[in-house]
């Protein structure tokens, strides 16, 4: 786990541990997939941010309410992240991404610039 410093809204920095999730990478075609483990973190949970080249991922599952009296409770909130250095080939206003039960897919494409071409002789 690591530890960053936030501001809570009265001012006073707490430290959050995020848990870092785990991730496989793949090359697909002329792009890229990365996909994250996020268990338990829904759509609206998930914040996905490119700047300064990385692709920071956060994610944030919450204490889901449970009727009658809890008798065991391991699973807990969760705040996930992870920050990726792309490569400059990457195009940004391509990104895409989805998650379906628990699994972030993000779909990172070459720039047309980068990509391989044909190159025909005359």
């Amino acid at each position: 786990m690591s530890k960053e410093i936030t501001q809570q809204t009265t001012g006073q920095a707490r430290p959050i541990e995020y848990t870092t999730p785990a991730v496989d990478i793949h090359q697909d075609g002329d792009g890229y997939v990365v996909e994250v483990e996020l268990p338990g973190v829904s759509k609206s949970g998930v914040d996905l941010t490119f700047e300064d080249g990385k692709l920071i991922i956060i994610g944030h599952r919450e204490q889901k309410e449970k009727g009658g009296r809890v008798l065991l409770q391991e699973i807990r909130p969760a705040d996930y992240r992870r920050v990726f250095d792309l490569d400059p080939t990457i195009d940004p206003s391509s990104i895409q991404a989805t998650i379906e039960q628990g699994l972030l897919r993000i779909r990172l494409q070459k720039a047309e610039a980068h990509k391989p071409r044909k190159i025909s002789i005359n």
